[in-house]
């Protein structure tokens, strides 16, 4: 990890990752807060708020991968921080004058602007490090991940406490410029930037979009490996959905109605703790098992404690169960991030990367949809749970049947190299 630092370029890009985490993060806990404050009677105002950052995804996925493989990606990234930068300035006069319609509005346009970051983002990471730091590199994103967990929920409560929903927007903003700036200063590979050369804009028509598209879905679809792991992440976003407001209501609907801020930031408090526990260990498994049983082994046993969550009545309990499922899934997380930049070649990475996301986000999504729908009147706080362990252990048993095999045959040399390796 520590020739990762060493490398000043990674440097960069780390640190204007996690400011552009860091204001999406905080932003949007301190909008969740002031939602569930101020419309407490309304409580699918929240879950509608999720939709937003969900529901772009499934607008833009076909254009943001081509983007990416096309055009300069650093540049990709600055306009997506600069850009929301300035929509959260509208999101904040919206705000002060109680204008919800136009907030959501502004919700989906810089969500929608923030799924260009992400190819872009992977498409520098991938071209900057070597492949023998690709598992390093998942780890430590997935340490960034948990100690925006320890603190993001946190921080947006603190946030929206002290300074206000104004301020908690402020803070937002302030983190994209200062994420653009770092870009602006970073001396990436032109490799890692352009890999497919450089293009003009007016020259991609929408017949060059819509066949990069299907470049992309043809490239999955003939890496059967790749193909069983997205297949996966619907249900991946149907957790993260659920989870995006199961503390809040797990805490004001259930466990602890009077001091549901407190204890629902301490949910991700313990997720957080748990993560960073998961993926400190989590290298160390990978390389002892391999990725394949780390992964399945554990969508089981996150199946068996999400039924533990749901069945019990009491806080530190909660808690303790968080903290479980948080160092199980931690290596989860990191056998998928490490795996995909290995499958992927660079040329590609980027539509292949904003083809998982209308996938995840469309699981996303349907949960969200279900839950301002369904809940509370059909759904009770512990039957949210329970949806979600029996998504997640068919999960497990879908990578159960496809993976092994698979990851068998990828493991297997050539005829070619076994020819080599015997002469």
């Amino acid at each position: 990890m520590k020739l990762l630092f060493r490398n000043p370029t990674f440097r960069k890009l780390f640190f204007a990752t996690i400011a552009s985490q860091l204001g999406t993060v905080v932003g949007n806990m301190a909008f969740a807060y002031y939602l569930v404050d101020r419309f407490s009677e309304r409580p699918s105002l929240a879950a509608t708020a999720e939709l937003m950052y969900s529901l772009p995804a499934l607008a833009v996925f076909w254009i943001v991968g081509v983007v990416a493989d096309r055009f300069d990606r650093r540049s990709i990234a600055i306009y997506s921080d600069w850009i929301r930068a300035g929509l959260t300035v509208l999101l904040l006069l919206f705000v002060h004058y109680d204008l919800i319609f136009l907030c959501f509005v502004i919700l989906f346009l810089r969500s929608a602007i923030s799924k260009f970051f992400g190819p872009a983002e992977m498409g520098l990471l991938q071209g900057s490090i070597g492949h023998d730091q690709y598992v390093q590199a998942a780890g430590l994103n997935q340490i960034v991940m948990s100690v925006f967990m320890l603190f993001g929920m946190s921080l947006g409560a603190a946030a929206y406490h002290f300074v206000g929903i104004a301020g908690a927007l402020v803070l937002d903003g302030i983190s994209f410029i200062v994420s653009g700036l770092l870009f602006v200063k970073g001396d990436f590979p032109e490799h890692a930037r352009i890999p497919n050369g450089k293009n003009r804009i007016r020259d991609l028509r929408f017949p060059v979009f819509f066949a990069d598209f299907l470049h992309g879905l043809r490239y999955i679809v003939r890496h059967k490996l790749l193909l069983v792991l997205i297949s996966g992440f619907m249900f991946f976003g149907v957790m993260n959905g659920v989870f995006a407001v199961l503390p809040i209501f797990a805490m004001k609907y259930k466990l602890s109605p009077d001091h549901y801020v407190v204890y629902s930031s301490m949910v991700t408090v313990f997720l957080g703790i748990g993560f960073l526990i998961g993926s400190l260990i989590a290298p160390r498994l990978i390389k002892r098992f391999t990725r394949t049983p780390v992964l399945i082994s554990g969508l089981f046993a996150v199946g068996m404690l999400l039924v533990v969550l749901g069945s019990t009545d009491t806080v530190p309990v909660y808690l303790a169960i968080v903290l479980s499922a948080g160092i199980v899934l931690a290596p989860v997380n990191i056998s998928l991030g490490s795996w995909m930049p290995e499958l992927v070649s660079p040329q590609n990475i980027g539509r292949v990367n904003a083809l998982i996301e209308p996938i995840m986000m469309l699981g996303h999504s349907a949960a969200l949809g279900l839950v301002a729908v369904a809940f509370p009147a059909w759904i009770a706080v512990s039957g949210l749970h329970y949806m979600l362990a029996v998504c997640i252990t068919i999960l497990g048993f879908w990578y159960c049947f496809s993976l092994p095999p698979l990851a068998r045959k990828l493991a297997m040399p050539s005829g070619d190299e076994r020819n080599h390796q015997a002469g």
